[in-house]
């Protein structure tokens, strides 16, 4: 609903500690949808090797398929369940990402920056948490999309008070020379005393 990244199957160690190595991953996977899609893909492959790349990306999918489009490592994680997703957990204190998580009776709430007691087994549940969380998201992003607008409108509004500043000195000092230039010539056309 937001298009925020997702992990919907195992987490795999080093996604966000090794996320060089995970990017060149979804390098690949874009490589092999993009040789997919592409009329001429497999243009010149047996079989074999296409099956074999069609494995390939139909894994890479899989795993990774919710963050394709992920560039850089997330500002903050939502979890589930923090038992299952230990490695996650553990990930993302070791790189101090922020970790919002529903906490069971069975979980450890130290390990969660932002716990929410829920329980975290019953799809309803989730399914309820996981929308509020994704209301919030929206919600967050209008107000930084008014807060960048904002700030433009200042900046094009400084630069417009720019302009009229560097507008008037201009006015300012042409007034400045009409004016010396009438009294020279207002000198020339006076007799002199002498």
């Amino acid at each position: 609903r937001v298009g925020m990244p997702y992990v919907n199957h195992r987490w795999l160690g080093g996604m966000l500690t090794n996320f060089q190595t995970v990017a060149k991953r979804l390098h690949r996977l874009k490589e092999l949808q993009a040789m997919d899609s592409a009329e001429d893909g497999y243009a010149g492959r047996t079989k074999k090797e296409i099956l074999m790349l069609t494995r390939e990306r139909n894994k890479l999918e899989r795993v990774l398929g919710g963050i394709a489009d992920m560039s850089k490592v997330p500002s903050a994680l939502w979890i589930v369940d923090t038992n299952k997703e230990h490695i996650a957990v553990a990930e993302a204190k070791k790189l101090n990402i922020p970790v919002v998580a529903i906490l069971d009776t069975n979980c450890d709430p130290d390990v969660v920056d932002f716990p929410i007691p829920g329980n975290d087994d019953a799809i309803r549940a989730t399914n309820l948490l996981t929308s509020v969380i994704s209301s919030a998201v929206e919600e967050g992003r209008k107000v930084r999309a008014e807060r960048q607008a904002a700030a433009a409108k200042e900046t094009a509004g400084d630069a417009e008070v720019a302009e009229i500043v560097v507008e008037a000195e201009q006015a300012q000092t042409e007034k400045a020379a009409e004016i010396a230039e009438a009294e020279v010539k207002a000198e020339e056309a006076t007799p002199s005393a002498e």
